[in-house]
């Protein structure tokens, strides 16, 4: 008879904890917003220098960019916030 307590609050403890988990899972992918990556439309040449590619983002009303790999050469991607 003891077995069946013992059981059924372990049981219970199980799914508090799955709960607990799954909910901070879906906090994470909450928090997590999605970056939208377009081709600078200023930049030229090859991006060798992310900083670089940073301030002529910025000028073109971005808040971000970096250097990323496009085909065989690097080429300067501006990055903000999806809609």
């Amino acid at each position: 008879m003891a077995d069946k307590g013992v059981c059924s609050r372990l049981s219970a403890l199980f799914l508090l904890v799955l709960l607990v988990i799954s909910i901070g899972m879906m906090q994470l992918e909450l928090a997590e917003a999605r970056t939208c990556k377009t081709p600078s439309g200023k930049f030229k040449g090859v991006c060798a220098s992310s900083n670089n590619c940073k301030n002529v983002c910025q000028t073109e009303g971005f808040p971000s960019g970096s250097c990323d790999f496009h085909v065989a050469n690097r080429k300067c991607y501006c990055s903000k916030p999806c809609p």
